[in-house]
């Protein structure tokens, strides 16, 4: 199976580097998709410059600052478009460690249409993270799942394996959410095509270079979008009904 890895990046300048070179290692045959928002630290040139080194790097240069979700979508998008047939997602921070990306790749090659590594299954840790923010990170999962009714641990989580057949039956193009919420309006996607999911333990570490870009206004996002397809969902079961009866 053809395999991509996508990369969003902004201002990843003392990471990009080390990012590809580990992608590289732990998959050999994988495809880098860069995804940069223009950034003033010139993280695309990094990036660049690796490929030309690593072999097999694409970079897309966008024009603004445009989210996480479209990031991805804009990824997903290039690597299917050049034959991928699983898409990975990966920060560019180093706070998942790419010599997982095997293990992860490997559940889709067997039949997973999402493979999640998940910081809250037995096994799976969140190391050097402020209490307030651990403890806001499994709230927030524990009451997505449960509106939601996802039966996911880590709604949430960043690194993740894709079939490409999954991501166009959830019909990935139309998801509409931009910041950190994307994850968890794509597991609901998924989990309403009736994809099988599946979860494994990962250690997430905080990033050690660069600022977190999660702020007040991701996690009120998230919190509003939870709401908001927990709506869609009721109105589609009174649909049915009315179909039905």
């Amino acid at each position: 199976m053809r395999v991509a890895v996508v990369v969003p990046t902004y201002n990843e300048a003392g990471t990009i580097t080390e990012v590809c070179e580990r992608i590289r290692t732990a998959l050999p045959e994988a495809e880098i998709v860069v995804v940069d928002d223009s950034s003033p630290d010139g993280t695309a040139d990094l990036a660049r410059a690796a490929g030309d080194r690593l072999g097999g790097i694409v970079v897309l240069e966008r024009s603004v600052k445009d989210g996480l979700g479209s990031a991805y979508r804009a990824g997903f998008a290039l690597a299917i478009e050049r034959g991928a047939d699983v898409c990975v997602q990966l920060d560019a921070d180093l706070s998942h460690d790419p010599a997982v990306l095997p293990a992860l790749v490997s559940n889709v090659e067997h039949g997973a249409d999402l493979a999640i590594g998940s910081r809250y299954v037995p096994g799976g840790v969140t190391e050097n993270w402020p209490w307030r923010r651990r403890a806001l990170s499994r709230w927030g999962n524990r009451y997505a799942a449960g509106v939601l009714g996802l039966a996911v641990n880590d709604a949430t989580a960043g690194l993740r394996a894709y079939s490409v057949d999954g991501l166009r039956r959830m019909d990935y193009t139309t998801v509409t959410t931009d910041g950190y919420g994307f994850q968890v309006e794509m597991t609901h996607r998924l989990v309403r095509a009736e994809g099988k999911i599946v979860e494994f333990p990962i250690a997430f570490r905080e990033r050690a270079v660069g600022e977190s870009k999660l702020s007040n206004g991701i996690v009120n996002e998230a919190f509003l979008l939870v709401l908001r397809l927990w709506l869609q969902d009721m109105r589609g079961r009174r649909e049915r009904r009315r179909r039905s009866g």
